[in-house]
């Protein structure tokens, strides 16, 4: 569209809008009151560079042909100019310089300026630093959680190596004292034999898992709370003295162990215990004796030494009719796996007494374990076969034998303490023919 601008004189211009840019027109005026009239103006172009010439005229419909298209390149377009981008943020988004960053980097904000380039970056207080990683460390709570498991199922099958693989596997951070801590608490709370077990385990854990260190604060760590322990086990400082010296003869410790505290003990429990252990140490060959301190318990005793043990309980037993004393008796043993030798004591008794008062009483030994499953029906089973085997050989001394066990069987089954099927499988003998009837047991032959 074409604007016409009229001189002074008359003649008339055209003007170009939308083309090149145009500046003001600058007018030179003179006025003179007299003799000069207005001049003509003149108009002055300039044109920039940018739009100068043909040049300038193509570029500006090259420009206009391309936003025609459909992939016209427009002015805040992210896609590269040139065609080349992928059409990504300046950056990943966190913008240049100056500004806040990618979001969510105030998260990571914690008031130090690493950057050299950055203001507020101060040399002589940002150093260079490393990062690593770090556990942070459990209480002995936490970790009698973790480790109470671990104890109770090495009760059950005594494996060492099973222990120090399963603490070894864990890798808690914690003090290795407080494992020597928490398994000694465990022993208060369980039998002789357990604590034989539970000295096994820290020489076994001496040198893999616990240092010399390590034992020697555990042992620290349960005199110091031995107050409290006494409160739930009224004879915890003669064990935890006896644990001592038994510690000592492994070589878990030294010796000098005890004389550290001569003079320093204000606890009479912490004495206590001290005094025991030195006690134990001060006999003659303390040190060879201490390897039995807890005596010999369960499968550890031998067969013979065992089946003496029953046949001592039934006899007492026999005579007071204490079915609680034998119980009591019968589990000092802590051979589960052997009860059966039990039964089969107590009905072989049973058949060599000959008498009623005899099996009524085994009869009610018998069911009171059978009813506190103390004797397992599998274990009650075999020892009433171990008799059925053993018959013939028992009746070369006792001849009624069969007829006895038969009684007592029966009897046995009436109380519920053998199965029918288990009584059914009882064994029986053929009626003796004596020659006093006669024919001395010949056949006679058949007279036609």
């Amino acid at each position: 569209m074409a604007v016409q601008a009229q001189f002074q004189n008359g003649d008339m211009a055209p003007v170009q809008k939308n083309g090149p840019i145009e500046e003001d027109v600058e007018f030179d005026e003179e006025v003179d009151n007299s003799e000069q009239a207005m001049k003509n103006a003149r108009k002055v172009k300039r044109v920039h560079r940018s739009s100068s010439g043909s040049e300038s005229s193509n570029s500006n419909h090259a420009t206009e042909k391309n936003m025609s298209g459909p992939l016209a390149i427009r002015k805040n377009s992210r896609k590269s100019r040139d065609g080349k981008g992928r059409g990504l943020p300046k950056k990943g988004g966190a913008g240049g310089k100056g500004t806040w960053g990618a979001p969510g980097d105030e998260l990571f904000e914690d008031g130090h300026c690493r950057d050299v380039k950055d203001p507020n970056y101060d040399s002589e207080s940002e150093d260079e630093y490393v990062v690593d990683m770090i556990k942070p460390k459990i209480s002995i709570e936490e970790l009698n959680k973790i480790l109470e498991p671990v104890l109770l199922e090495y009760y059950d099958n005594g494996n060492t190596e099973e222990v120090i693989r399963t603490i070894n596997e864990m890798d808690v951070n914690a003090e290795k004292s407080q494992i020597l801590e928490i398994a000694l608490s465990k022993a208060l709370d369980h039998k002789a034999a357990h604590r034989e077990m539970t000295s096994v385990l820290i020489s076994d854990l001496y040198g893999k898992i616990l240092s010399s260190n390590d034992v020697s604060t555990g042992f620290d760590a349960i005199l110091n709370n031995l107050a409290e322990l006494t409160i739930d086990t009224p004879e915890a400082p003669a064990v935890i003295g006896q644990f001592i010296a038994r510690a000592i003869a492994d070589d878990c410790i030294a010796p000098k162990f005890v004389m550290t505290y001569k003079g320093n003990v204000d606890d009479e429990h912490k004495q206590a215990a001290l005094d025991k252990a030195e006690l134990l140490l001060s006999r003659k060959h303390g040190i060879v004796r201490l390897d039995n301190i807890w005596g010999t318990g369960g499968g550890i005793r031998p067969v013979k030494y065992l089946v003496k043990q029953m046949v001592l309980l039934l006899k007492e037993y026999l005579s007071s009719g204490d079915i609680a004393e034998a119980t009591r008796c019968l589990q000092e043993l802590e051979v589960p796996h052997f009860h059966h030798e039990l039964v089969y004591e107590a009905t072989v008794m049973v058949i060599e007494d000959s008498s009623d008062r005899a099996a009524h009483r085994m009869c009610d030994l018998l069911k009171s374990l059978s009813d506190s499953v103390i004797i397992t029906p599998e274990q009650m089973s075999q020892g009433f076969r171990r008799v059925y085997d053993a018959l013939p050989d028992i009746v070369l001394d006792v001849p009624s034998a069969y007829t006895l066990l038969e009684r007592f069987a029966e009897m046995c089954h009436r109380e519920g303490v053998i199965t029918t099927a288990l009584l059914r499988e009882l064994p029986q003998r053929g009626r003796k023919r004596f020659v006093s009837e006669g024919d001395g047991g010949r056949i006679k032959e058949v007279s036609v």
